[in-house]
């Protein structure tokens, strides 16, 4: 049957005992193979005060393949540049990582949350170790949409370049507006009223030129030529959708976990809760802009029973995917991902051999396909 296939694992991330960076949560990591082939994690550590700082840590692997514990290895952005810094605090949060081959260098897109807002961020490096600030990204306008000064989260970008709606080869980022009146919060409190505003409820694809010869990359920070990609379309992801793992390329076209938000009663009763549940994207391969399938039911939805401190208990959150080339299985893909907005937990997803051939046609227009 033609359908993917998710696997929890026995892994989990918690915070180290005694390390003030973590005593309030380690979660929502990167995941991306260094020049050594092993894989690397870039967590959220939240210390005190909801001060976050992005960590790195490598993955240890047991005999079987999969993901066992992690070692430390330190911190790769500390809060220092002025949209990362506010008055009461101040962030580096939720990074993605993906080598750009083009570039030759790994980009960090993240959420740096500024005195204004969280906002995403850029930095490069070419060993995974030293990271290089590139500043906050800039958008161009789009018709009577601004993007610019405008609440955003969940960016990262694809690992080739990849064309534009006019054909030519850039850099492209997904990423998710939170535009005014619409932030999840107002959307839950709508209720049954709430009509979906479909441009400025939704991920989004932008493009900014490659120029590789461009040593500082500062250019990657431009971006323009914006492309409406999904909004909310299923009960499970009613109140909002988000990006989640960077693109990947499979025999299907760009893979992409991400997550929906709805409001879920839980099972022995009692009042409804926000809930984070992971779903699949795949995107064409030639034509990133085109939908081709996403996925009518969540394929990960957090465990009531999961360990969590004293927070949220219904948060999946996707972030990091690797590819299992190293052993063999280019159509297995780990997931990593922020449990319970305390810890880290991991599943094993398997691309089937072809997509489910029932298509239908979801709120924006474009094909997709139910499970």
């Amino acid at each position: 049957m033609n359908t993917f296939s998710v696997l929890p694992l026995a892994f989990t991330v918690r915070p180290e005992l005694g390390n003030p960076y973590e005593v309030e949560g380690v979660l929502n990591p990167a995941a991306v193979r260094g020049p050594d082939g092993q894989l690397y994690l870039f967590p959220r550590m939240v210390g005190e005060g909801n001060y976050s700082r992005i960590g790195v840590m490598r993955v240890v692997f047991d005999d079987e393949g999969d993901p066992h514990h992690v070692e430390r290895l330190g911190v790769a952005l500390e809060p220092e540049a002025a949209y990362e810094l506010r008055e009461d605090g101040g962030g580096c949060e939720d990074a993605r990582v993906t080598y750009v081959s083009a570039l030759d260098a790994y980009v960090m897109t993240y959420t740096a949350y500024s005195p204004a807002g969280p906002r995403i961020a850029l930095a490069s490096s070419k060993d995974l170790l030293t990271w290089q600030r590139l500043g906050l990204a800039n958008f161009s306008p789009l018709e009577d949409i601004s993007f610019q000064d405008i609440d955003d989260k969940d960016a990262s970008v694809f690992p080739l370049a990849v064309p534009n709606a006019s054909g030519q080869p850039e850099l492209a980022m997904l990423h998710r507006p939170l535009f005014p009146g619409n932030t999840l919060e107002e959307n839950w409190a709508r209720g049954d009223e709430r009509v979906i505003d479909v441009r400025r409820e939704s991920i989004w694809i932008s493009y900014s030129t490659i120029r590789s010869d461009d040593e500082n990359l500062r250019d990657l920070v431009n971006f323009r030529a914006h492309h409406r990609l999904a909004s909310p379309v299923e009960p499970w992801e009613s109140l909002k959708i988000g990006a989640g793992t960077p693109p990947v390329a499979t025999h299907l076209g760009w893979l992409i976990v991400y997550h929906g938000v709805a409001s879920v009663t839980p099972t022995g009763g009692g009042d409804p809760r926000l809930t984070y549940r992971a779903g699949v994207m795949v995107l064409d391969r030639d034509h990133p802009e085109h939908l081709i399938y996403r996925s009518s039911h969540p394929i990960l939805s957090p465990d009531p029973q999961a360990p969590h401190l004293d927070v949220a208990a219904d948060v999946i959150f996707p972030t990091g995917i690797d590819r299992r080339d190293d052993i063999g299985q280019p159509d297995r893909f780990d997931v990593y991902y922020g449990l319970n907005d305390a810890t880290i937990g991991a599943a094993r997803l398997y691309v089937p051999p072809d997509l489910p051939r029932r298509a239908r046609r979801d709120a924006n227009g474009t094909h997709g396909a139910d499970e």
